[in-house]
């Protein structure tokens, strides 16, 4: 079992920056590089959305065409955490923000792993 714990959300103005990390662990932490990791994000009254994703070793990352360019995924296999770099952030961000551990995918289903998200705010 893989428990996973975002940190980082906040308010900010758009335009301006904001930084989340998904932290692992568990029993299974010395193993965190046999999980690919994604970012997924839910607005009230929407579906879950695919954010990005970044393979077991970093060298694969993926983006929603709605954050790239903008968002940027990494991952640190050592000390088993996983960041979302978020420059010019739009109202439309808005989100409570989710990692989650499982197969490489853009489709929330195929996620075993989900922490306990956290609220991204971004005001006009």
């Amino acid at each position: 079992q893989v428990q996973l714990v975002e940190s980082g959300g906040g308010l900010v103005q758009a335009g301006g920056s904001l930084r989340l990390s998904c932290a692992a662990s568990g029993r299974t932490f010395s193993t965190f590089n046999s999980y690919h990791i994604a970012w997924f994000r839910q607005a009230p009254g929407t579906e879950r959305e695919f954010v990005a994703a970044i393979s077991r070793s970093g060298s694969g990352t993926y983006y929603a065409d709605s954050v790239k360019g903008r968002f940027t995924i990494s991952r640190n296999n050592t000390k088993n955490t996983v960041h979302l770099q978020m420059n010019s952030l739009k109202p439309e961000d808005t989100a409570v923000y989710y990692c989650a551990a499982g197969v490489l995918s853009g489709l929330a289903d195929s996620y075993n792993y989900w922490g306990q998200g956290t609220q991204v705010t971004v005001s006009s």
